[in-house]
Protein backbone atom coordinates (compact mmCIF):
# COMPACT_ATOMS: atom_id res chain seq x y z
CA UNK A 1 0.00 0.00 0.00
CA UNK A 2 1.23 3.14 -0.94
CA UNK A 3 1.61 5.99 1.71
CA UNK A 4 0.74 9.45 1.16
CA UNK A 5 3.89 10.69 -0.07
CA UNK A 6 5.01 7.71 -2.25
CA UNK A 7 8.02 8.44 -4.45
CA UNK A 8 7.95 12.62 -3.41
CA UNK A 9 11.23 14.13 -2.75
CA UNK A 10 10.25 15.60 0.48
CA UNK A 11 12.97 18.39 1.50
CA UNK A 12 12.70 19.14 5.65
CA UNK A 13 14.46 21.59 7.35
CA UNK A 14 15.83 21.38 11.12
CA UNK A 15 15.78 17.43 11.30
CA UNK A 16 17.97 17.34 14.16
CA UNK A 17 15.54 16.83 17.17
CA UNK A 18 12.21 18.07 18.14
CA UNK A 19 9.26 18.49 15.14
CA UNK A 20 11.81 18.18 12.28
CA UNK A 21 12.53 14.90 13.80
CA UNK A 22 9.47 13.56 13.65
CA UNK A 23 8.71 15.07 10.40
CA UNK A 24 11.31 12.80 8.98
CA UNK A 25 10.20 9.79 10.24
CA UNK A 26 6.65 10.53 9.59
CA UNK A 27 7.29 11.50 5.89
CA UNK A 28 9.48 8.72 5.22
CA UNK A 29 7.32 6.56 6.49
CA UNK A 30 4.40 7.74 4.75
CA UNK A 31 7.08 7.31 1.67
CA UNK A 32 8.74 10.15 0.86
CA UNK A 33 12.44 10.45 0.39
CA UNK A 34 13.66 12.57 3.11
CA UNK A 35 16.22 15.34 2.47
CA UNK A 36 16.89 16.77 5.76
CA UNK A 37 19.60 19.51 7.17
CA UNK A 38 20.41 20.88 10.87
CA UNK A 39 23.08 22.40 12.19
CA UNK A 40 23.51 20.09 14.63
CA UNK A 41 25.48 17.57 13.27
CA UNK A 42 25.10 14.56 15.81
CA UNK A 43 21.44 15.22 16.21
CA UNK A 44 21.06 15.07 12.21
CA UNK A 45 22.84 12.39 11.68
CA UNK A 46 21.09 10.72 14.35
CA UNK A 47 17.52 11.04 12.59
CA UNK A 48 19.10 9.52 9.36
CA UNK A 49 19.70 6.41 11.24
CA UNK A 50 16.57 6.28 12.91
CA UNK A 51 14.50 6.73 9.35
CA UNK A 52 16.98 3.87 7.88
CA UNK A 53 16.18 1.54 10.20
CA UNK A 54 12.72 1.87 10.02
CA UNK A 55 12.97 0.99 6.37
CA UNK A 56 12.47 4.78 5.29
CA UNK A 57 14.69 6.82 2.86
CA UNK A 58 16.42 9.69 3.94
CA UNK A 59 19.65 11.93 3.45
CA UNK A 60 21.14 15.10 5.44
CA UNK A 61 23.45 17.58 4.76
CA UNK A 62 25.14 18.83 8.26
CA UNK A 63 26.24 21.44 9.77
CA UNK A 64 24.18 23.75 7.31
CA UNK A 65 23.32 27.31 8.60
CA UNK A 66 20.41 28.04 6.70
CA UNK A 67 21.21 31.99 7.49
CA UNK A 68 23.90 31.79 4.57
CA UNK A 69 22.70 32.12 1.21
CA UNK A 70 25.38 30.79 -1.01
CA UNK A 71 25.23 27.23 1.62
CA UNK A 72 21.47 26.95 1.06
CA UNK A 73 22.19 27.85 -2.82
CA UNK A 74 24.47 25.18 -2.56
CA UNK A 75 22.90 22.45 -1.13
CA UNK A 76 19.77 22.77 -3.25
CA UNK A 77 21.68 22.82 -6.26
CA UNK A 78 22.60 19.50 -5.06
CA UNK A 79 19.06 18.45 -4.55
CA UNK A 80 18.27 19.35 -7.79
CA UNK A 81 21.07 17.62 -10.05
CA UNK A 82 20.00 14.02 -7.73
CA UNK A 83 16.55 14.76 -7.78
CA UNK A 84 15.75 16.95 -10.20
CA UNK A 85 12.63 18.44 -7.93
CA UNK A 86 11.43 18.87 -4.95
CA UNK A 87 7.87 17.90 -4.29
CA UNK A 88 7.59 18.95 -0.83
CA UNK A 89 9.41 21.61 1.07
CA UNK A 90 8.38 21.91 4.98
CA UNK A 91 10.68 24.90 6.49
CA UNK A 92 10.90 23.64 9.86
CA UNK A 93 14.06 25.19 11.33
CA UNK A 94 14.09 28.13 13.67
CA UNK A 95 15.70 29.50 16.54
CA UNK A 96 14.68 32.18 18.88
CA UNK A 97 15.88 34.15 22.16
CA UNK A 98 13.19 36.08 24.62
CA UNK A 99 13.34 39.41 26.09
CA UNK A 100 11.35 42.05 27.69
CA UNK A 101 11.12 45.24 24.42
CA UNK A 102 13.29 47.35 26.99
CA UNK A 103 16.20 44.73 27.54
CA UNK A 104 16.40 43.15 23.32
CA UNK A 105 19.96 44.02 22.37
CA UNK A 106 20.30 44.50 18.86
CA UNK A 107 22.35 41.72 18.04
CA UNK A 108 19.42 39.01 19.79
CA UNK A 109 16.92 40.92 17.46
CA UNK A 110 19.14 41.07 14.54
CA UNK A 111 19.54 36.92 15.80
CA UNK A 112 15.71 35.62 15.72
CA UNK A 113 14.82 37.60 12.48
CA UNK A 114 17.44 35.64 10.72
CA UNK A 115 16.55 32.32 12.63
CA UNK A 116 13.15 32.87 12.29
CA UNK A 117 12.62 34.52 8.82
CA UNK A 118 16.03 34.42 7.04
CA UNK A 119 16.15 30.98 7.13
CA UNK A 120 12.58 30.85 5.96
CA UNK A 121 13.49 32.60 2.93
CA UNK A 122 16.31 31.39 1.77
CA UNK A 123 15.36 28.24 1.11
CA UNK A 124 11.85 29.15 -0.32
CA UNK A 125 13.89 31.33 -2.95
CA UNK A 126 16.52 28.11 -4.23
CA UNK A 127 13.95 25.50 -3.45
CA UNK A 128 11.27 27.93 -6.07
CA UNK A 129 12.37 26.78 -9.46
CA UNK A 130 13.21 22.98 -8.11
CA UNK A 131 8.89 23.31 -7.34
CA UNK A 132 8.01 23.89 -10.38
CA UNK A 133 9.46 20.92 -11.71
CA UNK A 134 7.02 18.73 -9.51
CA UNK A 135 3.61 17.87 -11.20
CA UNK A 136 2.03 18.71 -7.20
CA UNK A 137 4.43 21.23 -5.46
CA UNK A 138 3.52 21.82 -1.74
CA UNK A 139 5.42 24.12 0.95
CA UNK A 140 4.56 24.01 4.34
CA UNK A 141 5.92 26.59 7.13
CA UNK A 142 5.99 26.90 10.47
CA UNK A 143 4.24 29.47 12.02
CA UNK A 144 3.15 29.65 15.66
CA UNK A 145 0.42 31.42 18.02
CA UNK A 146 2.96 33.75 19.00
CA UNK A 147 2.35 35.33 15.43
CA UNK A 148 -1.57 36.06 15.55
CA UNK A 149 -1.21 36.37 19.32
CA UNK A 150 0.42 38.66 22.86
CA UNK A 151 1.76 37.24 25.69
CA UNK A 152 1.36 38.22 29.32
CA UNK A 153 3.18 35.93 30.43
CA UNK A 154 6.49 35.72 27.85
CA UNK A 155 8.44 38.67 26.98
CA UNK A 156 8.78 37.82 23.01
CA UNK A 157 8.40 40.72 20.80
CA UNK A 158 11.46 39.37 18.41
CA UNK A 159 9.83 36.38 18.30
CA UNK A 160 6.35 37.82 17.46
CA UNK A 161 7.20 40.06 14.87
CA UNK A 162 9.01 36.71 13.05
CA UNK A 163 6.56 34.42 13.57
CA UNK A 164 3.80 37.08 12.08
CA UNK A 165 5.90 37.41 9.36
CA UNK A 166 6.21 33.61 8.48
CA UNK A 167 2.11 34.18 8.46
CA UNK A 168 2.09 36.69 6.41
CA UNK A 169 4.71 35.39 3.65
CA UNK A 170 2.30 32.63 3.60
CA UNK A 171 -0.36 34.33 2.20
CA UNK A 172 2.27 36.25 -0.18
CA UNK A 173 3.66 32.95 -1.35
CA UNK A 174 0.30 30.45 -1.64
CA UNK A 175 -0.29 33.82 -4.23
CA UNK A 176 3.06 34.28 -6.04
CA UNK A 177 3.02 29.89 -6.23
CA UNK A 178 -0.38 29.45 -7.60
CA UNK A 179 0.46 29.84 -11.07
CA UNK A 180 2.56 27.35 -11.01
CA UNK A 181 1.12 25.21 -9.05
CA UNK A 182 2.80 25.37 -5.80
CA UNK A 183 0.26 25.30 -3.03
CA UNK A 184 2.17 27.08 0.39
CA UNK A 185 0.09 26.54 4.19
CA UNK A 186 1.56 27.27 7.27
CA UNK A 187 1.28 25.08 10.86
CA UNK A 188 0.97 27.22 14.19
CA UNK A 189 1.96 25.15 16.67
CA UNK A 190 1.05 26.21 20.55
CA UNK A 191 2.94 24.47 23.55
CA UNK A 192 4.67 21.50 22.38
CA UNK A 193 6.86 19.54 24.28
CA UNK A 194 10.52 19.33 22.96
CA UNK A 195 13.97 19.41 24.21
CA UNK A 196 14.09 23.35 23.63
CA UNK A 197 10.38 23.59 25.26
CA UNK A 198 11.76 21.71 28.54
CA UNK A 199 14.70 23.85 29.06
CA UNK A 200 13.16 27.19 28.80
CA UNK A 201 9.39 28.17 28.72
CA UNK A 202 8.35 24.93 30.46
CA UNK A 203 11.73 24.76 33.17
CA UNK A 204 9.91 24.99 36.76
CA UNK A 205 11.38 28.33 36.96
CA UNK A 206 9.15 29.73 33.86
CA UNK A 207 5.65 31.50 34.38
CA UNK A 208 4.38 29.46 31.21
CA UNK A 209 5.53 25.87 32.83
CA UNK A 210 1.49 25.51 34.50
CA UNK A 211 0.25 26.87 30.51
CA UNK A 212 -1.47 23.50 30.23
CA UNK A 213 -3.92 24.82 33.23
CA UNK A 214 -5.27 27.41 30.15
CA UNK A 215 -4.97 25.67 26.78
CA UNK A 216 -8.95 24.24 26.14
CA UNK A 217 -7.96 20.62 25.61
CA UNK A 218 -5.74 20.43 29.41
CA UNK A 219 -2.27 19.44 27.92
CA UNK A 220 0.88 20.37 26.15
CA UNK A 221 1.21 19.03 22.41
CA UNK A 222 3.47 16.45 21.04
CA UNK A 223 5.76 16.94 17.88
CA UNK A 224 4.13 14.27 16.48
CA UNK A 225 0.73 16.10 16.73
CA UNK A 226 1.93 18.60 14.82
CA UNK A 227 3.74 17.27 11.53
CA UNK A 228 0.69 15.16 11.58
CA UNK A 229 -1.11 18.23 10.10
CA UNK A 230 1.68 19.68 7.98
CA UNK A 231 1.57 15.77 6.12
CA UNK A 232 -2.21 16.72 5.48
CA UNK A 233 -1.39 19.85 4.12
CA UNK A 234 1.74 18.38 2.10
CA UNK A 235 -0.11 15.65 0.54
CA UNK A 236 -2.93 15.35 -1.95
CA UNK A 237 -5.47 15.49 0.77
CA UNK A 238 -5.13 19.07 0.87
CA UNK A 239 -5.15 19.33 -3.23
CA UNK A 240 -7.47 22.89 -2.77
CA UNK A 241 -5.70 24.16 0.34
CA UNK A 242 -3.19 27.41 -0.65
CA UNK A 243 -2.61 30.32 2.19
CA UNK A 244 -3.86 28.71 4.92
CA UNK A 245 -2.52 29.00 8.71
CA UNK A 246 -3.63 25.49 10.33
CA UNK A 247 -3.63 26.15 14.79
CA UNK A 248 -2.56 23.29 16.38
CA UNK A 249 -3.07 24.29 19.82
CA UNK A 250 -5.25 22.57 21.64
CA UNK A 251 -7.70 25.64 21.78
CA UNK A 252 -5.49 27.86 23.22
CA UNK A 253 -5.40 30.54 20.41
CA UNK A 254 -9.57 29.97 20.41
CA UNK A 255 -10.18 31.40 23.56
CA UNK A 256 -9.75 34.06 26.06
CA UNK A 257 -7.75 33.73 29.44
CA UNK A 258 -9.81 31.83 31.83
CA UNK A 259 -9.65 31.29 35.38
CA UNK A 260 -6.91 29.78 37.26
CA UNK A 261 -7.98 26.67 37.89
CA UNK A 262 -7.34 25.39 42.08
CA UNK A 263 -4.39 23.23 42.87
Amino acid sequence: MNGRLQDKVAVITGTGGGQGRAAALLFAAEGALVVGCDVKVEGAEETVAMVRERGGAMESEQPLDLTDEAAVELWLRGVGERHGRVDVLYLNAGATRFAPVDQIELDDWRFVMANELDLVFLPAKHAWPLLKRSPAPSVVLVGSTAGVTGSLTNARLAHTVAKGGVVAATKQLAAEGAPFGIRVNCVSPGMIRTPATEADLLADDHPMRRIARHIPLGRVGDPEEVVRCALFLASAEASYVTGANLMVDGGWSAVLPGYEPPD
